[in-house]
């Protein structure tokens, strides 16, 4: 504690470092909200100020990173990076087209429910990664409308995503801060997606399913596509696959093994890394080493490296402890009342920006919460609640979570455009559902 007066006591022109660091993170948030500059360099900057003012020293912005996080995200890039290569995700859509025969509506169910399981299993920003080009390909071959298939699928990415430790950057960052397993979310996160998932269909079919029709020519055309002319190299199908397993058990392992998340994803890069180069020529690999860590989503990584250490200066000056002792007030320290705020707190407040930021802010936030409640363990309603609200929040709007933009994107560059008030008009209703099933999930379970 004396150390951290000292540190704050340096902050530049005697400025009171909880306005520095308060007025630094509002500003860093704002800029990152209007989309105008990068959002890895707005963080880095947001970083940078904090130690050059004075708020954070260079080995406490170090000590803010939460360097399981990044390791856990940049270990499943490159192990995707490598398997997307074989066609493998490609070959998964088309035959799920073809097991319905190309029915416009059994393909978005397919699609969605694909989407869903590669959400939980790899993480939910890959996923769209893969399925999106394919589902424009396909809805272009059947003549529909490709918006409600990308709607579902952004939905379906977001609740997928919710069920592990893996599927969704929230989780992660949840699971490494409270030191929660695979299990822990498998265990306490899965059982309820399948339901929201489900409503969430019904209401999709409600709104677009009866309308998409398509001609039998179309449907011919879509059941000609050969999926085993997907799979491009099947030396790397089952090398990558093989890896892939491996890396699932140990997440399950993980706690009787005691490792970290971290530890089994990059030690899984680097197996398949040295299983896909084994015999080439060091020119080759060094080729193919540059080729995988340039799949890796660098501005993700950076711009969580940035923003931890932002988050970091304002826990140092304590803004969080203020923030979490207005919100224990304001819930009179309740239980219920303030797991169930947190759930909508996180929902709402995961539409208006990417999740990503507001759960880095609210960890350190509800973990001041603990002495309140009687310690950590008993803190775990409020983890489950912040979970849920974050990712199923992240459905709200485009904004909302990084898979929805990626999806976007895709849908731009094919000309069929997402607008971002027709997208929240519908999206954000339909979050709003997903979260009183959350909710009631969370009260009769744990409260």
């Amino acid at each position: 504690m004396h150390d951290e007066q000292a540190i704050l006591s340096h902050v530049i022109f005697g400025w009171d470092p909880f306005w520095v660091s308060t007025i630094l993170f509002v500003l860093t948030y704002a800029v990152i909200i209007t989309e105008r500059v990068n959002r890895a360099i707005v963080a880095g900057l947001g970083a940078g100020l904090m130690i050059v003012l004075g708020v954070l020293n260079q080995e406490q912005a170090v000590a803010g990173v939460d360097f399981n996080t990044l390791g856990l995200l940049a270990g499943m890039m490159v192990i995707v990076a490598i398997t997307r290569r074989c066609g493998v995700f490609q070959y998964v859509a088309i035959w799920s087209a073809k097991r319905v025969e190309a029915r416009p509506w059994g393909i978005l169910l397919m699609l969605s429910l694909v989407t869903a399981v590669f959400s939980a299993l790899l993480d939910n920003v890959t996923t769209v990664l893969l399925i999106a080009p394919v589902t424009l390909l396909i809805t272009e071959e059947l003549k529909v409308n490709p918006y409600p298939y990308l709607f579902a699928e952004i939905f379906a990415s977001n609740i997928g995503g919710t069920a592990t430790l893996i599927g969704d950057p929230p989780n992660i960052m949840i699971g490494s801060a409270v030191n929660l397993t695979f299990n822990d979310f498998l265990l306490n996160l899965a059982p309820i997606t399948p339901l929201i998932m489900l409503v969430t269909l019904i209401i999709i079919y409600f709104l677009w399913g009866r309308g998409l029709q398509s001609t039998d020519e179309a449907r011919r055309r879509v059941m000609q596509f050969r999926e085993r002319e997907a799979i491009t190299d099947a030396v790397l199908l089952k090398k990558s696959l093989s890896v892939l397993a491996l890396v699932v058990v140990g997440f399950v392992l993980a706690h009787p093994l005691r490792l970290e998340p971290a530890t089994i994803a990059m030690f899984g890069a680097g197996i398949l890394l040295l299983l896909n180069n084994l015999g080439e020529k060091p020119e080759a690999q060094t080729e193919d080493v540059h080729h995988s860590f340039a799949e890796v989503e660098w501005v993700t990584i950076f711009f969580f490296v940035g923003l931890f250490i932002v988050v970091s200066g304002i826990e140092h000056a304590g803004l969080l402890e203020i923030l979490a002792n207005w919100v224990l007030e304001l819930t009179g320290g309740d239980m219920t009342i303030t797991a169930i705020a947190i759930i909508w707190v996180s929902s709402i407040a995961s539409t208006v920006v990417d999740n990503i930021p507001f759960v880095a802010t609210m960890i350190p936030m509800i973990e001041s919460m603990a002495p309140t409640f009687g310690g950590a363990e008993n803190l775990m309603p409020l983890w489950w609640s912040l979970a849920l609200g974050a990712c199923l929040g992240g459905n709200g709007s485009l904004i909302g979570a990084s898979a929805n933009l990626i999806v976007a994107g895709f849908a731009e560059r094919a000309g069929h455009r997402i607008a971002f008030l027709p997208f929240m008009a519908l999206a954000f209703p339909l979050m709003l559902v997903s979260i009183v099933i959350a909710t009631l999930y969370v009260y009769l379970r744990y409260l």
